[in-house]
C-alpha cells in the first residue's frame, strides 16, 4: 500500500500550488521581468519542492521503511536502503 495515501489530497493541493508558481516563472520569463526577480521566484518553487519532499520522506520512513523495518528481513534491509538514497539524492540536491 502506498504510504500517502491518506494524505493524498493534500499532497496534490501542494503540488498544484508548486505547478502554479512554475507557471508564474513562465509568464515572468515571457514578460521579461528583472532576473533578480525570476531568481527569488526560483528560490521560493525550490524550496516548496523541497518541503514537499521531506514531508514525503518522512512519511514514507513512518509508514513504509517502520513496517519493513518490524517484519526484518530482507525486506527490510532494501527499504532502508531506499530511503537512504532517496535522503542522499535530496541532499545532493
Amino acid at each position: 500500500m502506498v504510504s500517502y495515501s491518506n494524505n493524498k489530497q493534500d499532497y496534490l493541493a501542494r503540488l498544484r500550488r508548486i505547478e502554479g508558481q512554475i507557471r508564474g516563472l513562465q509568464r515572468m520569463v515571457e514578460e521579461d521581468k528583472y532576473c533578480i526577480d525570476v531568481l527569488t521566484q526560483v528560490s521560493a518553487a525550490t524550496k516548496a519542492l523541497q518541503s514537499f519532499s521531506l514531508s514525503l520522506l518522512e512519511e514514507h520512513l513512518a509508514t513504509c521503511v517502520v513496517d519493513a523495518a518490524r517484519q526484518g528481513g530482507e525486506q527490510a534491509d532494501i527499504k532502508v536502503k531506499e530511503a537512504s538514497d532517496a535522503i542522499a539524492r535530496l541532499v545532493r540536491s
